[in-house]
C-alpha cells in the first residue's frame, strides 16, 4: 500500500493595497526634525526614543528613506552652522574650550540621532551607498565647523602657539590639547595630517634649526648633547600626552636632523670638548649620550667610530714608537694593557658593548702593536716578569685575569711565531732557574696558547715540563746508584733537556772547576750507561750554584750564583788578585757573558764579593779583581744575580729574526705543497693568497719570501711552470 502523496502549500502575498496618508511623510519628518532640534538644544530628556525609532522605521519602510536622509543632512548642517558661529565668536583662550565643548555636545547628539535612525543606517544607507549617520555627522562637523574660513587657520595657529609656549617652558592645558588633537584624528587621518601635523613638523624644523644654531655657538659638546637629549625626550613626551602616536617617528626625525645630523662633524671635532676630549678624560656619561643620540641618525655611529679609531691609532702609534717607552718592555706592555682596559671600559659603559666599536678597537690595536717589530719579544718579557715575581701572592682568579689580558695582546700579533721563540727562551730560563712563581699559572698559559694556536704551537713547551719531571727521577736514580762513591763531592742537580723541545743555545765553552768536573763525569757515565744511543752536552750558561764563602773576621755566607760566576769565584781559592785576561784564559767564558758576570760580582752595591781596580761601572780588559774580604751582609744566604739585558741587543734581535725566518721557510713550503696537492694547478696570485690564509694564524708571510719558496720547489721538482702561462704552476706528483 503506497503512502499518500504530499501536497505543497504556498502562501500568497497580501493583495490588499495599503493606502498611506499623503501627509504622512511630512508629519512624521516634522516629529523627527523636532526631536533632532531638541537633542541639539539639550532637551532630549522629554523625548520618547522608542516612538521616534518607530517613526523613522516606518518612513524607511514606506519608502521615504530619501526624505528622511536629506532632512537629516539639512537639519544637522543648520545646527552646525550656528555652532560654528558660536565657536568663531569665542575670544582668546576660550576659543579651544568652546570648540572642545561643542565637539563633545555634537558627539552626544550624534549618538542619540544615530540610535533613532538605526533602521535607516542598517537598511536604506547600505542599499543606496550613502554615508552612514555617524560618519555623516563627522564629515559635516569637519566641513561646516573645522573648515570654516574663520576657524581652520585660527585653530592651526592656536595649536602651534601652544606647542611653542610649551617648548619655551610655559605650562599649557595638555588635557584640552589632547581632546582637540583627538577630534582632528577622529575626523580622519588626513584631517589631522593636513590641518595640523604637516604645519607642526615644518614649524618644529624651523624652531630646532634656529635653536641648534644658537646652542652650537655658545655650548661645549657635552652641554649641547644634554640639550639635544632633553629636547628629544620632550618631543617624545609631547606625543605620548596629546599627539597621534604615528607622529612620534616624524617629530623625532625632525629633532634628529636639525639638532644632531646637521652638526655631527662640528660636535665630534669640537676643540676641548669633542670626542677626543671625552676619551682622554673618561667622560662616560657624555660619550654614552653621544652614542645614544648619534645612533639615531644615518652614519652617526660611523662618524663617532672613525674619530675614536683614528685617535686610538695615533695614541697607540706614539706609544709603540716612543724610544723612551721602549727602554722598559714590561712598562711598555703594561701601558698597552692599561690602554686596552681604558677603551674596553668606555665601550662597555658608554657604547653598550657595541660589536662594531669592539671590532674597531681590536683592529686599531692590531695596527699599532705590529708597527713595533719588538712587540712579540716585549710581550714575552712581560709574561716572564709576571711569572717570575709579579704574580706572587695573587689569587688564582687574578692570575687568570692577567693571563687572559696577555692572550688578548697575543691575538693581535701578526708574528706569533716570533713570540713563541722568545717565550720558549724565557720559559726555559724560568724552569731551569726554578724561578717560576706558579706551575699552575705556567700550565694555564700554555693551555690558552694551545686553544688559540693548536697543539703544534705548544707541543715543545709541554715537552719542557716533561723534561723537568724526568730530570727529577733521573737525579734520584743517580744518587741511589752512585751515592757511596760521591763522598764529599759537591751536590749536583742536572736537568736533562731534550734537544728538540728546548730553545737552541750556542754551545758556549766553559772550563769547570776540577771539583765540579769530577762529579759531572760520574753523572755522564751513569746517564749514558742507562740510556744507549744518547749524547750529553753541558749548557753551562744556563746553570746555577750555591757556594759557601768565608770572608774577613770569619764571617760566612752562602752565595747563590750562576755557573759562570761560580767558575770565576772558585779561581780566588788559589789567588788573591786576577786580571780580566787571566780570568778569561782560565774560564774560557765568552767575553760578553764574562763582562756581565764580573759586573754583577764587583759593581753591584751590597753584592760586591769581589772588588775591582780601577773602580767603574764598566769592565775593561786591563781591570784587576780581588777577593773582597770586607764584604758584609745581614743575610746568610746572598743571591747574586747576573747583570743581564732585560731585552735583546740589536745584534741579538737580528740573530733571532734570522732564526725565525729560517724556521718559516719549511712552513711556507709545506703550505704551498699542501695547496698544490689539492688544487693540482694554480696561478701565482692565488698561491700567495692561499698560503697567507693558511699561515696567518702564526705569522703573515712576505709575498717575496713565498715567491722564493716557489722557485725553490720548482728547482727541486715539486712544482713546474705551465708552458703556456708562466704565472701558472702545476704540482708534480
Amino acid at each position: 500500500m503506497s503512502a499518500p502523496k504530499k501536497k505543497n502549500f504556498q502562501i500568497e502575498a497580501f493583495k490588499h493595497r495599503v493606502v498611506v496618508d499623503p501627509k504622512y511623510p511630512e508629519k512624521t519628518w516634522r516629529i523627527l526634525e523636532h526631536a533632532i532640534h531638541e537633542i541639539y538644544n539639550h532637551n532630549a530628556s522629554g523625548l520618547s526614543f522608542e516612538e521616534l525609532y518607530r517613526n523613522a522605521y516606518n518612513m524607511v519602510l514606506h519608502k521615504f528613506g530619501e526624505k528622511l536622509y536629506s532632512g537629516l543632512v539639512a537639519t544637522m548642517t543648520s545646527h552646525l552652522s550656528e555652532i560654528s558661529k558660536s565657536i568663531e565668536a569665542a575670544q582668546g583662550e576660550l576659543f579651544l574650550e568652546e570648540l572642545n565643548r561643542k565637539w563633545a555636545d555634537h558627539n552626544k547628539a550624534l549618538q542619540m540621532i544615530r540610535d533613532i535612525l538605526m533602521y535607516m543606517d542598517r537598511t536604506f544607507i547600505p542599499s543606496t551607498h550613502k554615508t552612514p549617520v555617524h560618519e555623516l555627522g563627522l564629515n559635516l562637523w569637519r566641513d561646516v565647523v573645522i573648515h570654516s574660513s574663520k576657524t581652520q587657520t585660527r585653530l592651526r595657529d592656536t595649536l602651534l602657539e601652544l606647542v611653542r609656549r610649551e617648548r619655551n617652558g610655559e605650562v599649557i592645558n595638555r588635557g584640552l590639547m589632547r581632546n582637540i588633537i583627538k577630534m582632528l584624528m577622529d575626523l580622519g587621518s588626513t584631517v589631522y595630517q593636513e590641518d595640523f601635523e604637516h604645519h607642526f613638523l615644518e614649524v618644529s624644523a624651523d624652531f630646532y634649526r634656529l635653536e641648534s644654531q644658537q646652542f652650537i655657538e655658545c655650548c661645549d659638546c657635552g652641554d649641547y648633547l644634554k640639550k639635544a637629549e632633553r629636547r628629544l625626550n620632550e618631543e617624545m613626551e609631547r606625543v605620548s600626552h596629546y599627539l597621534d602616536t604615528r607622529s612620534l617617528d616624524k617629530i623625532t626625525n625632525v629633532v634628529e636632523k636639525e639638532m644632531i645630523e646637521s652638526h655631527m662633524q662640528r660636535l665630534v671635532h669640537m676643540e676641548n670638548s669633542g670626542i677626543v676630549n671625552m676619551l682622554v678624560n673618561d667622560k662616560y656619561e657624555d660619550l654614552g649620550r653621544m652614542y645614544n643620540l648619534f645612533r639615531r641618525v644615518p652614519t652617526g655611529l660611523s662618524i663617532v667610530r672613525d674619530v675614536m679609531t683614528s685617535y686610538i691609532r695615533d695614541t697607540g702609534k706614539q706609544l709603540v714608537t716612543d724610544p723612551e717607552r721602549l727602554r722598559d718592555p714590561v712598562d711598555f706592555v703594561q701601558r698597552l694593557l692599561d690602554l686596552k682596559d681604558k677603551y674596553d671600559k668606555i665601550i662597555s659603559l658608554a657604547f653598550s658593548n657595541d660589536k662594531t666599536f669592539q671590532n674597531a678597537l681590536n683592529s686599531s690595536f692590531e695596527y699599532f702593536i705590529n708597527l713595533n717589530t719588538r712587540s712579540p719579544e716585549f710581550i714575552s718579557l712581560f709574561v716572564d716578569d709576571k711569572l717570575r715575581k709579579g704574580l706572587r701572592g695573587v689569587s688564582e682568579e687574578d692570575v687568570e685575569v692577567v693571563l687572559d689580558k696577555v692572550m688578548m695582546l697575543f691575538r693581535y700579533l701578526q708574528e706569533k711565531d716570533v713570540f713563541e721563540k722568545y717565550y720558549k727562551q724565557h720559559l726555559a730560563k724560568r724552569l731551569l732557574a726554578g724561578k717560576t712563581v706558579s706551575d699552575d699559572a705556567e700550565r694555564s698559559l700554555i693551555v690558552k696558547l694551545k686553544t688559540e694556536c693548536g697543539y703544534q704551537f705548544t707541543s715543545k713547551l709541554e715537552g719542557m715540563f716533561t723534561d723537568m719531571k724526568t730530570s727529577q727521577d733521573t737525579m734520584q736514580g743517580f744518587y741511589v746508584s752512585n751515592g757511596p762513591e760521591l763522598g764529599d763531592s759537591p751536590t749536583l742537580a742536572v736537568q736533562v733537556l731534550t734537544t728538540g723541545s728546548w730553545p737552541t743555545q750556542p754551545s758556549a765553552t766553559c772550563n769547570l772547576p776540577a771539583e765540579i768536573l769530577g762529579v759531572c763525569e760520574k753523572f755522564r757515565s751513569y746517564y749514558l750507561g742507562t740510556h744507549t744511543g744518547r749524547r750529553l752536552s753541558w749548557q753551562t750558561n744556563m746553570g746555577t750554584a750555591d757556594l759557601k764563602a768565608t770572608f774577613g773576621k770569619g764571617q760566612k755566607h752562602e752565595l747563590n750564583v750562576s755557573t759562570y760566576q761560580m767558575c770565576v769565584l772558585m779561581l780566588f781559592n788559589n789567588a788573591d788578585r786576577l786580571t780580566y785576561k787571566e780570568i778569561e784564559q782560565a774560564t774560557e767564558i765568552p767575553a760578553s757573558d764574562l763582562k756581565r758576570c764580573l759586573q754583577s760580582l764587583a759593581c753591584v752595591k751590597g753584592k760586591n764579593v769581589l772588588r775591582k781596580e780601577p773602580m767603574s761601572k764598566d769592565i775593561a780588559e786591563d781591570d784587576a779583581f780581588f777577593f773582597n774580604e770586607k764584604f758584609t751582609s745581614k743575610l746568610y744566604k746572598v743571591k747574586i744575580g747576573t747583570v743581564v739585558a732585560q731585552r735583546e741587543s740589536e745584534p741579538e734581535n737580528q740573530e733571532t729574526r734570522q732564526r725565525v725566518e729560517e724556521d718559516r721557510k719549511p712552513q711556507i713550503e709545506a703550505a704551498i705543497v699542501r695547496i698544490m696537492k689539492s688544487r693540482r694547478m694554480l696561478d701565482h696570485n692565488n698561491i700567495i693568497a692561499e698560503v697567507t690564509k693558511q699561515l696567518q694564524a702564526r705569522f703573515l708571510p712576505n709575498p717575496v719570501i713565498i715567491k722564493k719558496r716557489i722557485e725553490s720547489l720548482i728547482e727541486r721538482e715539486f712544482l713546474e711552470r705551465d708552458k703556456n702561462d708562466r704565472k701558472m704552476y702545476r704540482y708534480l706528483a
